[in-house]
């Protein structure tokens, strides 16, 4: 993380002709919101408007009165406000309210119903008579040359919460949205920041924050005024991208976390040598995290960053080590989903790790679970070391349905490009072993096939891999694999074909072992056909 410090003078000001910026830095503060550790502060963003009528737009934390009245009143030259406009009423922003109302008592306050009524909680004796305009959703505000649109955001991330439209010079008053952490005489990344910032405060409201985007998408937008954070005015693609993609659980960048607790070394030497085995292989990005000293909200802003994640973890009085199950249900009150998962567990007498970890996920939303996990007794064994080897390898493989609107729109791209011919040489390299009596091969290379196209030939390559499973002795996943070729392609040749399997089996039919392998030659023949056009 960059932490540079600027001059103050550094600092722009005025954010358009007629919008100045009016907020203050804070570097007091150590855990905003009493969690967050901010340690290059917080900025608290405030705006004057000046127009025929003047509006304020928002206040600041109940830290900085003087230092925030002292910047209107400059930006102000003796002028005084017509309104203040309170978009959110959570004390960072709000504190100040009756503080304004008393140094500028001709002023009127814009909001809309909830928010007048967390008015009244917060400020028990403020005497607002005839000092309010209450607006609707959509309803706007002329200022003279510029009109404010207010267009409401419920639950991002509190109920009240509204942002403004300024059409005249196409700035979006964001509220808590497109904000980070940090104060603005601090360079750093935006990105980082504001994805801890939006995971740990608004990343439960992923909806909500998908109505607002698609509100936003109709609005021309040329500047976003957040209350946290630098005011965002050029590659506005990348920041709206951001969102899009948080919002929608989506994956931001492939790659594998691992999150490990570790007593006395012998998970954390698991989790450290899966990661090299996923270097090794390729893996183009690997986090591994202690969460027992990692900040818990940088451990979830990486869980929701990449698509897949590895759980480390000891059985600690028949349950989880107290740090992995707190970055559990940090992920679970976050809506964590659309995410592969690996499980190592460790135990020494009765491991129940695993099964406490699953119990815990359960309910989440597309969470692809991988199906063998890493089962350790008090410390790696040669078994273990092959085990982990088998799950970086199953973590390397895509999972196209986490990678976001615009990844599985490359995604779709590119596999239609290279899918086509893998399968061709996959297949063929099935039909080969399935003639030599190679079973394992037919089977590795069709379920393969599976993987990028299970309609193959249509239905050829699956009743080949049915073929296989038969031969090798795995009759359930025979049966199964031609029960699911009956139902896929009814009517046709394939069908046929699963069916005399299926009743062979029975007694139905007289099919020996020589008519299923000219039944198996016949369709090899027929395939060689079919794969010449594919």
């Amino acid at each position: 993380m960059k932490m540079t410090k600027v001059k103050e003078a550094e600092i722009t000001m005025q954010i358009t002709n007629d919008i100045l910026y009016v907020g203050v830095n804070d570097h007091q503060v150590d855990l905003f919101e009493g969690q967050y550790d901010v340690p290059n502060g917080m900025a608290y963003n405030s705006y004057v408007i000046k127009d025929e009528k003047i509006a304020v737009m928002d206040t600041v934390d109940a830290n900085f009165t003087k230092e925030w009245l002292d910047n209107i009143a400059a930006v102000l030259d003796g002028a005084k406000p017509d309104y203040l406009v309170v978009q959110h009423m959570e004390p960072d922003h709000a504190a100040n309210i009756e503080n304004f109302m008393n140094a500028y008592p001709d002023t009127t306050i814009v909001a809309n119903t909830k928010t007048f009524g967390m008015m009244k909680n917060f400020f028990r004796n403020l005497d607002l008579e005839g000092r309010t305009l209450e607006v609707g959703n959509g309803e706007s505000l002329t200022l003279g040359r510029h009109v404010l649109t207010f267009v409401f955001a419920p639950m991002v991330h509190w109920p009240e919460v509204m942002v403004t439209y300024d059409s005249t010079d196409k700035v979006l008053f964001s509220a808590d949205g497109f904000g980070k952490f940090g104060a603005l005489d601090v360079e750093e990344d935006w990105d980082c920041e504001a994805r801890r910032y939006y995971f740990g405060i608004v990343g439960k409201y992923g909806v909500q924050v998908q109505n607002l985007l698609k509100a936003a998408s109709a609005l021309e937008i040329e500047k976003i005024c957040p209350l946290h954070g630098p005011v965002l005015s050029e590659n506005l693609e990348h920041y709206l991208g951001q969102y899009q993609t948080w919002s929608s659980y989506g994956v931001e960048s492939e790659g594998v976390m691992i999150a490990y607790t570790s007593v006395y070394g012998n998970t954390k030497k698991a989790a450290e040598l899966l990661g090299e085995k996923l270097k090794e292989k390729g893996c183009p990005k690997v986090v591994v995290c202690d969460l027992a000293r990692e900040d818990m909200a940088e451990a979830v802003e990486d869980a929701f960053r990449y698509g897949k994640l590895v759980l480390a973890t000891i059985t600690y009085n028949g349950d989880i080590f107290p740090f992995m199950r707190t970055f559990i249900e940090h992920l679970k009150e976050r809506n964590y989903q659309n995410r592969t998962i690996g499980l190592i567990e460790n135990g020494s007498w009765a491991s129940t790790a695993g099964k406490v970890i699953a119990g815990m996920l359960e309910k989440s939303k597309n969470i692809t679970m991988l199906e063998k996990p890493v089962k350790i007794m008090s410390s790696l064994s040669e078994e273990n070391l092959k085990e982990l080897d088998e799950m970086a390898e199953e973590l390397m493989k895509v999972n196209a349905d986490s990678l976001g609107a615009v990844g599985r729109a490359k995604f779709d791209e590119l596999t239609g490009k290279i899918y086509p011919d893998a399968c061709k040489k996959q297949y063929r390299a099935a039909k080969e072993a399935y003639d030599s009596g190679e079973y394992d091969t037919v089977i590795s290379s069709l379920e393969t096939v599976m993987q990028m196209d299970e309609s193959y030939n249509d239905g050829a390559a699956m009743l080949l891999l049915a073929q296989g499973y038969e031969k090798k002795g795995d009759q359930d996943k025979a049966n199964t694999t031609y029960q699911k070729i009956i139902e896929t392609w009814p009517d046709t040749d394939v069908a046929t074909q699963a069916q005399q399997a299926l009743d062979a089996q029975s007694g139905n039919t007289d099919n020996s072992d020589s008519k299923k392998s000219d039944d198996t030659k016949k369709n090899s023949d027929n395939d060689d056909n079919g794969d010449n056009n594919n």
